[in-house]
């Protein structure tokens, strides 16, 4: 039964791996990387709907979220591609080269993919770029802040032991957190406000007497 177990998984694994070979792991670096941002914009949308029960599901918000994540997946996997040519080394024995690949991409990579998200998102919706640069001023450092807090803990594993070819996949796995709070930054002002509840009619009452 064991042997037969290992010889399904075996066979599976032929189906899986050459998607993060050549070519095709382009593709499956940039259709995850969209689909996971779509992902985190779905359960922010579903968390606002609990709270606002006339909110109805926006698609095209969804639709925009997978594009923009979709854009940023070839960046990504020639990103990290570059950065292990310019520093090869793996594991703690090059750890000094790998604190200095956390903060390249600290540095570079992330206020880059800020830029992209909120302009690209700008774009697709329609707005002008004077109004991107505006939400870009307003929203930009606290996006950055928040990275600096979640990124460099979780590049450091990735640098230290995810081999190359898997780092976007494991990015893309870290991030739907992360994508959930993109989604929550960029819509929270669009959102209409939680109406208040009703005072009760003993409420009511009681307010009427001490008036």
């Amino acid at each position: 039964m064991l042997h037969q177990g290992r010889r399904i998984l075996v066979g599976f694994s032929g189906y899986w791996k050459p998607f993060f070979k050549g070519r095709l792991l382009l593709v499956t670096n940039t259709m995850g990387s969209g689909t996971l941002m779509a992902t985190g914009d779905t359960l922010r949308q579903t968390w606002e709907m609990r709270n606002r029960p006339k909110q109805e599901r926006d698609l095209g918000r969804t639709a925009r979220m997978f594009a923009v994540g979709c854009s940023m997946g070839p960046f990504l996997h020639y990103w990290y591609l570059w950065l292990d040519k310019l520093l090869p080394e793996m594991g703690f024995k090059g750890i000094k080269s790998i604190l200095k690949k956390v903060l390249i991409d600290q540095l570079v990579a992330s206020p880059v993919l800020g830029l992209w998200y909120f302009l690209g998102l700008g774009c697709l919706e329609g707005q002008s770029m004077d109004e991107s640069c505006q939400e870009l001023q307003e929203k930009f450092w606290e996006f950055y802040k928040a990275d600096w807090c979640v990124w460099p803990a979780a590049q450091l594993v990735n640098f230290l032991f995810v081999p190359s070819h898997y780092r976007v996949m494991y990015v893309n796995g870290m991030t739907l957190g992360w994508d959930t709070y993109l989604s929550y930054l960029k819509y929270r002002d669009q959102l209409p406000s939680v109406p208040e509840a009703e005072p009760s009619p003993g409420c009511v009452a009681l307010t009427a007497r001490t008036d």
